[in-house]
């Protein structure tokens, strides 16, 4: 699975809007009927009003009628020699919108990977029963 989820988000990864940071991120989901989801970064010249990529797949996901239950992994990449981990905003949403003990692949442009689960990006993030 998480080779073809690497080879989903590195397909697209050429679509990443980065004309400030020239950092291109790329996403991708693993739902349970086998479909994979895709994302990329975009960027806004008011930098806070930037997509990450992974919220663009799962925001794209979720669009399209995926629910929480259907996503089983997501894999993070960029073409950078270093691991790069989702960013705070990203976490929560990820931790909303992903099961907590769904896979996390992160993996930097030598094919270096670390797997965790979604609860351990955000292990005390806000949840529903903290409303």
């Amino acid at each position: 699975m998480k080779d073809k989820l690497l080879q989903a988000a590195r397909d697209v990864m050429q679509h990443a809007y980065v004309k400030y940071s020239h950092f291109p991120v790329a996403a991708a989901l693993a739902l349970s009927d086998g479909r994979i989801v895709t994302g990329v970064n975009i960027e806004n010249a008011s930098f806070g009003l930037t997509n990450c990529a992974e919220r663009t797949a799962l925001y794209k996901a979720y669009s399209e009628g995926v629910k929480k239950e259907d996503i089983v992994a997501i894999l993070v990449t960029t073409p950078k020699s270093f691991l790069v981990s989702p960013c705070g905003a990203c976490r929560q949403v990820m931790r909303e919108l992903i099961p907590e003990q769904a896979d996390v692949y992160l993996v930097d442009a030598q094919d270096r990977v670390t797997h965790l689960k979604n609860i351990d990006l955000l292990p005390y993030g806000f949840t529903e029963d903290d409303l």
